[in-house]
């Protein structure tokens, strides 16, 4: 049976510490307290190396606690777990309990991974004597600055469970708005793909098969014709000096395009201009800008509304809005602020918010209520990206049955037209 370590309260209020066997650590905390102690920290014992071996006499090597294997330096915290783990801090916390214990119960109750680690790593750091804030800043794969700015915040103001709550609501409503985008992008992607994969099949196999028919029946062939047996060929890797098939480069060329994309947004140029041409770019321009302003607004209010001061609010929100244009217009704005101007003045300026959105800010601004009037500007773009994006999948998928019935109906007659003539010389 497992051995656990504890440190407890008496009913003086003096700490005491000892070991316990349990079957699990909730038995563990149930047996302290029926000796009548108050645990505040509860640990199962590691087994020593020299204490486990295997049937052969071989050392086992103990398992780390929380232990989540070895990850890749990028891999984050999916934001789903992040957020049911906020929602549980914010309530065990609304309950009264001890931040540290609160800790200790959501590690041990999270599934073998990064995100056991991490907590691991907290509540190790949480019981050494660092605040939250300063525990979790030590783990950028989990909490970012936005999450660990709006932490020392309801820290320094004693209202922490109030602070966890905002933050849980704020990324469920990031995640279902990022959710319902990508969900909308799912649909003219499988179709694409899956008539990519059908033309590619048809230039391999259907074409080069009428190609030997022609031939046999020496068919002059039309134009039209011609280009697609072409087409056939560097498919099928067929034409002269061609050293690499074109299905190979239509199979690595759809992943290379996505890896290129996202080595380009790595780079401050790329970004901009990267960034600036899908802002600006008809039907999903006006997408990416609600979606963007939505973010934005819903951040910064966030954090106004959490205590965080104004100017390292707008900094956070620069650096989390996800696209350059915005960044750059809110550092004006930060300038702005920090001169003692206004804050709508380099908004209007920028020209990258609707008129509606910068009236809203000022009037929030001058009545003091900012975070109310930004955290109501989210909401209503939100609902406005709703609309978008049932507009723009309606209008996708006539344009996806239009292009994908000129391909196949291109293919069709540049087929048909050598039959036809070749019928005819038969009838002759």
């Amino acid at each position: 049976m497992p051995s656990f370590t504890y440190q407890a309260l008496d009913k003086s209020g003096n700490q005491t510490k000892g070991t316990i066997e349990a079957a699990s650590s909730e038995e563990a905390i149930q047996r302290i307290k029926l000796q009548g102690f108050f645990p505040t920290s509860v640990r199962e014992q590691k087994v020593k190396k020299s204490a486990a071996t295997k049937g052969d006499g071989e050392p086992v090597k103990a398992k780390k606690k929380g232990g989540g294997g070895f990850t890749l330096p990028f891999v984050r915290v999916k934001t789903k777990y992040l957020t049911t783990f906020t929602r549980q801090l914010s309530t065990l916390q609304d309950a009264g309990l001890p931040l540290l214990r609160s800790l200790q119960i959501l590690e041990q109750q999270q599934k073998p991974g990064l995100l056991k680690g991490i907590l691991l790593g907290v509540v190790e750091d949480v019981e050494g004597g660092s605040s939250l804030s300063e525990a979790m800043a030590k783990h950028p794969r989990a909490f970012n600055t936005l999450y660990t700015k709006m932490v020392a915040a309801g820290e320094v103001g004693g209202v922490l469970d109030v602070i966890l709550q905002r933050l849980a609501e704020f990324m469920e409503k990031a995640q279902r708005l990022k959710r319902k985008v990508v969900g909308a992008m799912i649909y003219p992607i499988a179709v694409i793909s899956v008539a990519v994969i059908i033309v590619t099949l048809i230039m391999l196999f259907i074409i080069p098969k009428f190609q030997e028919i022609f031939a046999d029946f020496g068919v002059a062939l039309p134009r039209l014709t011609m280009a697609l047996v072409n087409i056939s060929s560097w498919v099928a890797g067929k034409n002269p000096g061609q050293s690499v098939p074109g299905w190979l480069v239509i199979v690595l060329g759809l992943p290379g395009i996505v890896v290129l994309f996202k080595l380009s947004r790595s780079t401050k140029p790329g970004k901009a201009v990267l960034d600036t041409l899908f802002l600006y770019a008809p039907i999903v321009g006006k997408l990416i800008r609600k979606t963007v302003v939505a973010r934005f607004t819903r951040t910064l209010g966030t954090l106004i509304a959490a205590g965080v001061p104004i100017l390292e609010a707008i900094t956070i929100t620069k650096e989390t809005c996800g696209n350059y244009v915005f960044e750059k217009a809110l550092g004006k704005v930060h300038d702005s602020i920090r001169e003692g101007e206004s804050f709508v003045g380099p908004l209007r300026e920028a020209k990258v918010c609707d008129a509606l959105v910068v009236n809203m800010i000022d009037v929030g601004e001058e009545t003091g209520d900012m975070d109310t009037m930004l955290l109501k500007i989210a909401d209503n773009y939100d609902e406005e990206v709703d609309t978008a994006v049932a507009s723009l999948v309606s209008l996708l998928e006539p344009l996806l049955v239009i292009v994908l019935g000129g391909i196949v109906g291109t293919i069709v007659v540049a087929m048909f037209m050598p039959l036809v003539a070749m019928i005819e010389g038969l009838q002759s």
